[in-house]
């Protein structure tokens, strides 16, 4: 079992801890870091920032988001962070959601499925270099044809300038249902669910998929070392009402299916109604404990080694544990390496 350190996104203000944070997971042993974003700090730059400051850390993005760059940039972008940090660079890809695609980035939504499987083909034909890129598909038709709209019908396949250091940086995909999951063992080499049961890892039906050696399957986990273990569960209840509630549409929310096809239909749409409805205080107190307590890391030392073993007996190649807290990463380190 590996450990991954994750220092998200920017919220209200900006978060400059990041060297200190990074420079001592290194030294702990952690194996990664990890950066996400949302619609506030983007995913890459705190990476290279990271980069520079530090020597042997994996440094990934969990995850940055396909709508908000062309294939080709996100393979720029992938490629030159792989060349700064010696090799360390790992691309953590996710559709998002409908609403921050077509609210934020201006992008349909449609097809998601399309459009990772478009960009990933697209990114190893770039990486690899072999000849200059050109692609069919539906989403990122290359080059631009010249009978589209606003097409000045003069581009032209091109290759990679310059020669990466990898040519099969590896990539991850975030994905919640079952065709994306399904994406993520045939593509990618590494899956990076949103919740995930150590109890009850059969719920992927993760065994009808042929799992290669090094296959990354890489979670993030609330931890919270505490006496009280309902008060502790409190942080990870107001997370999951804030995504199963208010992190999608009334009418389509993937972390609500989520929960729902986890054995809490009832219980998710509950909360989502009562977020919505700016009952955010209720939403928080519905989530249910079980639920919350299953996915992540809460109560006293004892009782988090001891649930620790589970997560060791699944699956899961990576914990990945909330960077906020430096005494937890300690702790977390020694329960674990």
């Amino acid at each position: 079992m590996k450990l991954g350190a994750q220092y998200g996104y920017w919220t209200k203000n900006p978060q400059l801890d990041i060297i200190p944070t990074a420079v001592e997971a290194e030294k702990l042993g952690y194996d990664s870091l990890w950066t996400g974003e949302s619609y506030s700090s983007d995913a890459f730059t705190p990476l290279a920032w990271v980069g520079a400051h530090t020597e042997k850390i994996k440094l990934i993005t969990g995850i940055a988001q396909l709508g908000a760059r062309t294939p080709a940039s996100l393979a720029m972008q992938a490629m030159t962070l792989d060349g700064l940090s010696g090799g360390r660079f790992c691309l953590g890809i996710g559709v998002s959601g409908p609403q921050v695609i077509e609210g934020w980035y201006g992008q349909p939504f449609g097809k998601p499925l399309t459009r990772t499987r478009e960009t990933i083909s697209i990114l190893r034909e770039i990486w690899e270099r072999e000849n200059p890129v050109v692609s069919e598909g539906s989403f990122f038709p290359l080059p631009y044809p010249r009978e589209a709209p606003h097409s000045w019908g003069l581009g032209k396949p091109l290759k990679l300038i310059t020669q990466p250091l990898r040519s099969n940086i590896p990539i991850l995909l975030g994905a919640e249902g079952p065709k994306n999951i399904a994406l993520a063992f045939e593509l990618c080499q590494g899956w990076i669910p949103l919740y995930f049961s150590p109890e009850r890892p059969n719920i992927f039906d993760i065994s009808k998929y042929t799992i290669p050696q090094d296959f990354e399957i890489a979670v993030n986990v609330n931890v919270n070392i505490c006496d009280d273990i309902e008060e502790g569960l409190l942080l990870q209840k107001a997370i999951l009402a804030f995504y199963i509630g208010g992190m999608g549409a009334h009418e389509r929310n993937f972390h609500t299916e989520l929960m729902g096809r986890m054995g809490y239909e009832k219980e998710a749409k509950n909360i989502q109604e009562l977020f919505l409805s700016g009952k955010r205080n209720e939403a928080i107190l519905a989530v249910p404990s079980a639920f919350a307590d299953e996915i992540s890391l809460v109560g006293p030392k004892e009782r988090i080694e001891e649930k620790i073993t589970l997560w060791e007996d699944s699956p899961v190649t990576t914990l990945i544990v909330g960077a906020n807290n430096l005494e937890t990463l300690r702790t977390m380190a020694e329960l674990t390496l």
